[in-house]
């Protein structure tokens, strides 16, 4: 029932950061740069307390992808950050393109000091997993205009896609050279909550915060020890995902077998959610590579989003809500998440169980079908 020490116990530290070197293919990682927190999100909001600074145009600005996570805009709203937006590219399932990220950053530049760069990775609600070429142009790209990188991997573990792959952007900085890794101060984050294990009520996580200045470090451990410690149960937790059997344990083989029948049932929900979402007229859902959920864009007439606007709602919180009203199914409106102005969607989560997920995807079908009859 004691506290810890503030920045974790110091044997789970050193399983993390043995984890990170295993996963990395023998990167190094150092046990002091390994900070254990109360899930991801204590950790992103510590971190981004400590980079905000400054009024007016000097304002720390934050880039972030559209459509994101909303933990990501509201810590921004209550640091009084200036949140700066980047979009996915739909058309492309979701991919992020450095172009579109020196266009956000330029803009930005007008109205505040963008020192700071999100990445969700795999995509939360989008369910992208970047590839390879596309981490090293982000490092290129936060290298070139100096900017501290946040590397939200919580859902590493969850990749579907044939073809697709996660990359830590840890291992690929390392590869990229001293120059690079030297140089590019990265906070990445993983947690107990969102991959196989999903242990989300333990609140346990750790972030790896690598090339912060000694003075800001000694900042960073000050800001943690006002909260005491992380939950010594949730720390625990972290040391379990990141210290699972190992070959010739005696649970070894119940661990895998366990593992593999969550992640190949995800992968299954995945591929059967992005099927039956493009049968159906007016709604078009990207692959699901990652994470556990579904973000389609949904077409919704224009005598419904009159209707919306005389509610005073956005469209597709009116579709929703009709969606609710009508199924009992609750799914999340895309305007909770960001996207491009004139398109619509709404994220759903894929971990029902099968049999149940059929039912649950036949009942969205036949209302949208209904829906644009109705409003046709």
């Amino acid at each position: 029932g004691s506290y810890s020490a503030s920045q974790g116990i110091n044997c789970i530290r050193e399983d993390v950061a043995s984890y990170i070197e295993r996963r990395d293919g023998g990167v190094p990682a150092d046990p002091d740069n390994i900070y254990l927190t109360t899930g991801a999100s204590d950790g992103i909001a510590t971190i981004l307390k400590i980079l905000v600074s400054g009024g007016g145009k000097s304002r720390t600005g934050v880039m972030i992808p559209i459509p994101q996570y909303p933990l990501y805009s509201a810590v921004i709203s209550e640091l009084d950050a200036i949140q700066v937006n980047y979009y996915l590219d739909e058309e492309n399932c979701w991919a992020l393109d450095v172009n579109e990220l020196r266009r956000s950053l330029n803009e930005a530049k007008a109205y505040c000091n963008p020192k700071v760069l999100c990445i969700i990775n795999p995509g939360n609600p989008t369910g992208q997993v970047q590839n390879r070429k596309c981490i090293e142009d982000v490092i290129h790209f936060a290298w070139e205009e100096k900017l501290f990188l946040l590397a939200d991997e919580v859902y590493q573990d969850n990749v579907y896609s044939e073809g697709c792959q996660f990359h830590s952007f840890k291992k690929i900085l390392y590869e990229m050279g001293p120059e690079y890794y030297n140089n590019v101060e990265l906070a990445s984050f993983h947690s107990t909550s969102k991959g196989y294990m999903g242990e989300c009520g333990y609140r346990g996580g750790y972030m790896e915060v690598i090339n912060l200045h000694p003075e800001i470090k000694g900042q960073l451990v000050k800001l943690l020890s006002v909260r005491l410690c992380p939950p010594v149960s949730g720390q625990a937790a972290m040391d379990i995902v990141v210290n699972p059997p190992i070959p010739g344990e005696e649970s070894y083989s119940q661990f895998i077998k366990e593992k593999e029948s969550v992640l190949n049932n995800l992968a299954k929900k995945a591929k059967l959610t992005e099927d039956m979402f493009n049968k159906v007229p007016g709604i078009h859902c990207n692959t699901l590579q990652g994470a556990m959920y579904a973000f389609p864009r949904i077409f919704i007439p224009s005598k419904a989003i009159e209707e919306a606007k005389a509610h005073k709602m956005a469209p597709d919180m009116f579709y929703c809500m009709k969606l609710l009203e009508e199924t009992g199914i609750c799914v999340v409106p895309g305007s909770g998440f960001g996207q491009r102005e004139g398109s619509y969607h709404f994220r759903m989560t894929i971990l029902p169980p099968v049999e149940k997920l059929k039912i649950l995807l036949e009942k969205v079908k036949d209302f949208h079908i209904k829906f644009l009859e109705k409003y046709a």
